[in-house]
């Protein structure tokens, strides 16, 4: 039995991390809470978590009022009988009372972009595999409904915002998710990658938020989705990706970031087959300094060469001899932990996922790519009461974050450090994030010449390597340029994982005389108009666009997507919606004329004269391909007289390149004459 005592009582929680280490985990922190006020103790939990030389423990004091029943002190968490209870799927579209006017205006103006979110139910069976868990966290169905209240009013607001709710029998445990129009908005930009977090969760928070964010063009976070996840199971997961999924009108990413969870897994590979789906390696470093604590302990110098192993293997050959030499250095090779990590090594070590777009300019901030947004705004003791707040703080200060940038990036100009046209370019393109990555690439390029290896006529093949490093072949990076259409393939991949054109590439570019850089690789989403016209294209990868005209699906989402963009930008202001109207009626009569015309021409009979198949006969508008002809050689003549004037402006730029090249080994030699006279 609980011992209540009506007194004042402590609130404590201290947190220790060691000192940040060599590959950026957390800085020490405290955090000590006073709280008095005329409540009973109820529970004090105690959790201590080992790693090497990383300790932390968390005293946890519940409070509840004196007309409460008391919890059972033995454990915090209690597991839900699954076969009693059965999990449904609530929309708010279905809350509305049977009295109410389903045709008022706001219900009128959500059906211009229906979400079919009806799907299945889950049943969940004692025998499913599933490991379900409900986390007991003092929230109860109160503090679920501030939250729920705050969503309905939402949505009232704005009839595109949506949300959705995953419940037990007695809903006393609510999986609850919801989208914002902003979220929608933001995907259809930066939505080709993207990161789950659930590190609330897993930490055992006292508010289980989950959040689904992305990259935008200056590489700060945005949001996509966020919830409360209450209890983890395979379908609890499968629900909350397959809601988020149909929000964005079924538009896939290509990559997804998440915890090395296996309910995650299972989950991401059924609702996103296509996917590539990618751990996050801190989680995955920090459960090895637990596992292997003692290796920690004893020997210092595996933290280190655990790291190089990981970050500074840029090859798999190289990945996997360095790999087996620290098992058999450090006497491992039969543990079980790493040769787990190491199964699922495609999942999380970098040389692997070099070839899948992940978008991450921040390369060394650690962590950065799960749970930034938040940061700062949600901690072990936010409450339910005051988590829709810092929710709306957080959205606030990072809207604000990138307004800064995006007024920074426009109204200054970057410092140039080469006099190359293609610095220059860049920099009236990129934002000004995207433009220090290239511009950092660009610099290093003088110090990685191009070797040609092989030149076949169209294809080209060079070995990019610093100086002083051109022997060390598995230090070398193999680029194959094609000069017909101004591509180039790199070893190292750095394009495809990052959307930025590597050193390697732009050394080949230099020693071709190519001096301004293909539109193939400007990538949209880095650039100032990231958020300008329509949908993203990652560089390999099929436009959704695409394959519209084969799949009546994929042409309904194209439209509806389109459609939502244009409703909520119509609905601003009553100017914007008038001109957003009557266009939207002009286009109707559109639509409307080339139905008819398509039922005529599946009649056999076709517009302008030009065939009448219901008769049998064909006749050829001789006068329209006469035209045809002609503006067919006046393009053609306009072409050849372009290319002529190519030629010229290429023999004079390559005139000027040779005067430059002779101008800087003049000066060098005179550096060199200058250097020895003085050591003379």
């Amino acid at each position: 039995m609980i011992k209540t005592q009506p007194s004042h009582t402590l609130t404590l929680s201290t947190t220790h991390f060691s000192p940040k280490s060599r590959w950026g985990f957390p800085a020490p922190r405290f955090f000590i809470r006073f709280k008095v006020g005329f409540l009973s103790l109820v529970q004090s939990t105690i959790s201590q978590f080992r790693f090497a030389s990383v300790c932390v423990y968390h005293c946890v004091w519940q409070e509840i009022c004196h007309s409460q029943i008391p919890i059972p002190t033995d454990r915090c968490r209690r597991r839900i009988s699954c076969s009693s209870h059965r999990t449904s799927v609530l929309l708010i579209r279905e809350e509305r009372s049977k009295g109410e006017d389903t045709r008022d205006d706001a219900f009128r103006v959500s059906c211009l972009f229906p979400l079919f979110f009806s799907g299945p139910s889950f049943i969940l069976h004692p025998d499913s595999g599933d490991r379900q868990m409900s986390i007991r966290r003092g929230l109860g169905s109160d503090g679920d409904q501030h939250v729920i209240d705050y969503l309905k009013r939402m949505q009232t607001e704005n009839p595109s915002f949506f949300y959705a709710i995953q419940c037990d029998g007695e809903q006393s445990n609510r999986n609850i998710f919801w989208v914002d129009s902003s979220f929608r908005m933001n995907y259809s930009y930066f939505g080709d990658t993207v990161r789950l977090n659930t590190s609330y969760v897993a930490h055992q928070f006292r508010v289980p938020l989950i959040s689904i964010t992305g990259l935008n063009h200056h590489g700060q976070p945005v949001l996509f989705g966020c919830g409360l996840l209450h209890y983890e199971s395979d379908s609890s997961y499968i629900w909350l990706l397959q809601n988020w999924l149909h929000a964005m009108s079924e538009n896939h990413p290509v990559s997804i970031t998440t915890e090395p969870n296996h309910h995650i897994q299972m989950a991401v590979s059924q609702v996103l087959p296509q996917t590539h789906h990618r751990f996050c390696k801190w989680s995955i470093f920090r459960e090895t300094q637990q596992k292997l604590s003692h290796i920690y302990q004893t020997r210092p110098s595996f933290d280190k060469d655990f790291g190089n192993c990981i970050h500074e293997t840029e090859k798999v050959e190289e990945f996997e001899s360095c790999w087996q030499s620290l098992l058999k250095k450090y006497s491992l090779i039969n543990n079980e932990w790493l040769q787990s990590i190491y199964n699922a090594r495609h999942q999380w070590v970098p040389v692997y996922l070099q070839d899948t777009f992940f978008g991450e300019l921040y390369t060394k901030i650690p962590e950065q790519t799960l749970n930034l947004f938040f940061d700062g705004y949600m901690d072990a003791t936010t409450s339910i009461q005051s988590v829709i707040k810092q929710y709306e703080a957080a959205i606030s200060y990072w809207n604000e974050m990138e307004l800064k940038a995006d007024f920074e990036t426009t109204n200054t100009m970057p410092l140039l450090k080469t006099p190359s046209p293609m610095e220059k370019q860049a920099a009236n393109l990129y934002t000004r994030r995207a433009f220090l990555k290239f511009q950092e690439e660009l610099v290093e390029t003088l110090a990685n010449p191009a070797t040609k290896l092989e030149d076949n006529g169209a294809f080209t093949t060079f070995q990019v390597a610093k100086f002083g490093e051109e022997q060390k072949h598995q230090k070398g990076y193999i680029v194959r340029f094609n000069s017909f259409e101004m591509k180039a393939n790199c070893s190292c991949h750095m394009f495809e994982f990052l959307g930025i054109i590597c050193r390697h590439v732009l050394s080949v570019f230099r020693a071709k005389n190519v001096l301004t850089l293909p539109s193939q690789y400007i990538l949209k989403r880095w650039t100032r108009d990231a958020k300008r016209g329509g949908e993203i294209v990652v560089y390999g990868q099929e436009s959704p666009n695409d394959s519209c005209g084969n799949s009546l699906n994929a042409r309904y989402n194209s439209l509806r997507h389109e459609a939502i963009k244009y409703v909520e930008e119509g609905a601003k202001s009553i100017s914007v919606y008038n001109v957003a109207l009557e266009a939207l009626q002009v286009a109707s009569k559109k639509v409307s004329a080339s139905k008819r015309q398509s039922v005529m021409m599946n009649n056999g009979v076709v517009l302008n004269g030009e065939m009448d198949l219901g008769n049998g006969s064909q006749e050829i508008a001789y006068r329209s391909r006469g035209e045809k002809e002609k503006k067919i050689r006046e393009l053609s003549a306009e072409l050849e007289d372009t290319n002529k004037k190519c030629e010229v402006y290429r023999a004079n730029l390559l005139a000027v390149l040779k005067d430059m090249e002779e101008q800087k080994l003049k000066l060098s030699v005179k550096v060199q004459n200058a250097r020895l006279s003085l050591k003379e």
